[in-house]
């Protein structure tokens, strides 16, 4: 059975069939997906806007019972959370960083955090027992046990990296998301604003219109009224919102409006010049895009389409040639 296997694997039919499978069924996954997914924003938006009303009673619970220890965060499973206790990862794989990252992709709370350090410590070791396993049994590649083994630690130290890498991933598609709408969603707030609204308010009605274009941005905005409503300093609630974001344009606004809270200055007049910068901010990231097209596409053209052209120029004078002959 381990011989039939060896040999499909390096039967260089196989493997072509196998990659065409690949690639039509993620084709088709890729066009049936959208056309599966549901819509969860109403979902997110309902749990995010109530979370004033879950503190409040989250705290006035614990102070009835006489414990100041009040939870706010989701519960993480049990087996998850004894794995972590039992081997101690939070003292061995626990980052600072991390924990902000995992903010700053949306996810919140010890649950998410628990579930990373898992990750953390059971990615590596799949990874390593696989390259052991293809560098061992399936394939052979004539060297030495000891450089196997080195290129199988280095497999397990990409497995300790690749949970980081999929929080980056996520958070800059996050930002990516954010960083398109948040110059609209400064028109709307300075709409608001303008038409007598409270900064609470406002951020509140932002966050409903906006959601259709940014389902992130408007869970921010909601998190940033709830904390507006709750923390006795606003101004950790516009640093939170920098936090949870990391975007320049953002960390300018709410830099902005802490100023403007704290001298007394005009929201109005802060919000219209923000709106107009955020924007060109957005232009000038679409130019650079663009002008980045050119370089980007000169090597498939040269691998892609050159080939083509001299197969259809060259390709008659050959056949010719040949009948000729």
């Amino acid at each position: 059975m381990l011989n039939l296997v060896l040999d499909r694997l390096h039967d260089r039919d196989f493997m072509i069939q196998m990659l065409i499978a690949i690639a039509v069924m993620a084709t088709i996954l890729t066009f049936a997906m959208p056309l599966v997914a549901g819509d969860d924003l109403g979902r997110r938006m309902r749990a995010v806007s109530v979370e004033r009303n879950k503190i409040r009673e989250r705290e006035r619970a614990a102070l009835a019972a006489g414990n100041n220890r009040a939870n706010l965060r989701p519960t993480t499973k049990a087996w998850i959370m004894m794995v972590v206790d039992k081997l101690q990862l939070t003292k061995h794989l626990a980052q600072d960083e991390a924990r902000m990252k995992l903010i700053q992709a949306g996810y919140r709370g010890q649950a998410p955090y628990f579930v990373f350090l898992l990750f953390r410590m059971v990615v590596p070791v799949i990874t390593f027992f696989l390259a052991l396993i293809y560098l061992f049994v399936i394939n052979d590649i004539k060297q030495p046990a000891i450089v196997r083994m080195l290129l199988a630690l280095f497999a397990a130290y990409v497995g300790l990296q690749l949970p980081m890498l999929f929080l980056k991933n996520e958070i800059t598609k996050r930002q990516t998301s954010i960083k398109r709408a948040f110059p609209d969603s400064l028109d709307l707030l300075l709409i608001c604003v303008e038409s007598g609204m409270s900064i609470e308010v406002a951020f509140k009605r932002v966050s409903q219109e906006v959601g259709s274009q940014s389902v992130a941005l408007a869970e921010e905005l909601t998190l940033t009224t709830a904390e507006l409503s709750y923390l006795q300093d606003r101004r950790m609630a516009y640093e939170n919102l920098a936090k949870r974001t990391d975007l320049d344009g953002v960390r300018a606004v709410s830099m902005a409006l802490i100023q403007a809270e704290r001298y007394g200055t005009p929201l109005a007049n802060t919000l219209r010049v923000m709106a107009q910068e955020n924007r060109d901010m957005r232009m000038s990231d679409a130019e650079k895009k663009a002008a980045s097209l050119p370089p980007k596409l000169t090597v498939p053209m040269i691998v892609f389409f050159l080939p083509c052209l001299f197969v259809v120029i060259m390709g008659p004078a050959v056949i010719r040639l040949m009948a000729s002959n």
